[in-house]
């Protein structure tokens, strides 16, 4: 008799055990529904329609479509102008990073200080994110203007000159653009940094500057390592926003001189916006989602794991 009690009292707390967890599945999946269909909506969706669009022969003027398969896609690979544009988002992806990474650490350790210096440069770091993207790409035409432009002047006096101006000359425009792209953008990478810093705890630094770490020593082997977090979330955003670069060389330069600023999307506007060949266009899109997609899944294999937690 005692049991069988036993026997229905477990079967009635498996049961009960088994209804809360439903119960909870139930819940979460009623929170998570809303922002899937959401995202399935407004991303997964119109990705979806991008990969089938660019299959077709297509003038986005009408509703008439000519499917061709892969063709978008073959023409893109022998076109001579798109391999530049693709050159041209790497070489902004490799210099970019360096750049934001070696300035956003070093003015991130500058803001670490309770000093008047730290504050103003909190005051200020953020200040280019608060422009609108139009306003700067104006301002620094300004600055590279061959007449007046201020960064002109500076480099004229050095003995660096160019007849067309910066902007005008293919060698140099590329570096122009890629230096007011780090104005811009630089200080959120300072911001991620500095919180990246402020996260190390403290008793770690104690014990290194106890154990006589210090300078270039502590940051090799306590900062930089203990960063690593940080270095996968910088890297990604770098990857994202050099991929989808276009209204700062759009408005400095639109690609010229001579496709020398040419990146991916500045040509997927005059494919589809000038030349109306939209299902080209969107087979572009395309290879750029999957081109940012790649760079960034092996950023993440590479950050995957912290080789100090490996040695513990």
């Amino acid at each position: 008799m005692a049991a069988s009690r036993l026997t229905q009292l477990g079967w009635f707390e498996a049961k009960y055990a088994h209804m809360r967890q439903r119960g909870r599945t139930l819940f979460m999946i009623g929170f998570l529904a809303p922002a899937c269909l959401v995202y399935g909506a407004f991303v997964v969706w119109p990705l979806l329609q991008s990969f089938y669009i660019s299959l077709f022969s297509w003038r986005g003027v009408s509703l008439n479509r000519r499917f061709i398969g892969m063709d978008n896609y073959e023409r893109l690979w022998d076109d001579k102008v798109f391999w530049k544009a693709l050159q041209n988002n790497l070489w902004l992806l490799v210099v970019s990073m360096a750049g934001l990474f070696v300035i956003g650490l070093l003015v991130a350790h500058a803001m670490q200080g309770s000093g008047r210096i730290a504050k103003g440069i909190r005051s200020i770091v953020l200040f280019p994110q608060v422009i609108s993207l139009v306003a700067v790409a104006i301002v620094w035409q300004f600055m590279y203007n061959p007449s007046y432009g201020l960064v002109t002047d500076g480099l004229k006096s050095v003995g660096l000159e160019w007849s067309s101006g910066i902007l005008g000359t293919s060698s140099a425009a590329l570096p122009a653009v890629g230096v007011a792209f780090l104005w811009y953008a630089v200080g959120f990478y300072i911001m991620l940094f500095a919180t990246g810093l402020k996260a190390i705890p403290a008793e770690v630094i104690e014990a290194a500057e106890l154990d006589g770490s210090h300078g270039l020593h502590r940051f090799s082997q306590i900062t930089w390592p203990m960063l690593w977090s940080v270095k996968r979330t910088a890297a990604i955003y770098v990857v994202i926003n050099v991929m989808n670069v276009f209204a700062l060389v759009f408005l400095m330069t639109n690609g010229g001189p001579d496709r020398a600023t040419e990146v991916m999307l500045t040509y997927l506007y005059q494919i589809g916006f000038t030349n109306y060949q939209f299902g080209q266009a969107t087979a572009l899109a395309v290879l750029n989602f999957i081109v940012a997609m790649t760079l960034a899944v092996i950023l993440m294999i590479v950050f995957r794991k912290n080789p100090e937690e490996a040695r513990r």
